[in-house]
C-alpha cells in the first residue's frame, strides 16, 4: 500500500467522522429544543444546549476545511 493509498483511506476516516458529528449535532440540538420547549426548561438551558450545539459544528466546519486543504494538496 502506498502512502497515496494510505492518505486516502485517512482523509475517507475523516470525512465519514465529520459527517457522523455534524448530523448527530443537528439531531440531537432539534431533539433537546423540542424536548426543551415541551417540559418547560428555563432558558439557560436551552442557551447551554445552543453553545454545545455551535462547539458541534464549528468542529465540523474546521475539519470540513482540513480535509479540502489536504485534498487539494
Amino acid at each position: 500500500m502506498t502512502d497515496s493509498d494510505k492518505n486516502q483511506i485517512m482523509i475517507r476516516k475523516q470525512t465519514r467522522l465529520a459527517g457522523t458529528v455534524l448530523v448527530m449535532t443537528m439531531i440531537l440540538w432539534m431533539g433537546a429544543q423540542v424536548v426543551g420547549g415541551e417540559m418547560g426548561w428555563a432558558p439557560r438551558y436551552a442557551l447551554l444546549i445552543d453553545l454545545a450545539a455551535l462547539a458541534g459544528f464549528l468542529w465540523g466546519l474546521v475539519t470540513t476545511y482540513q480535509i479540502w486543504r489536504k485534498r487539494r494538496a
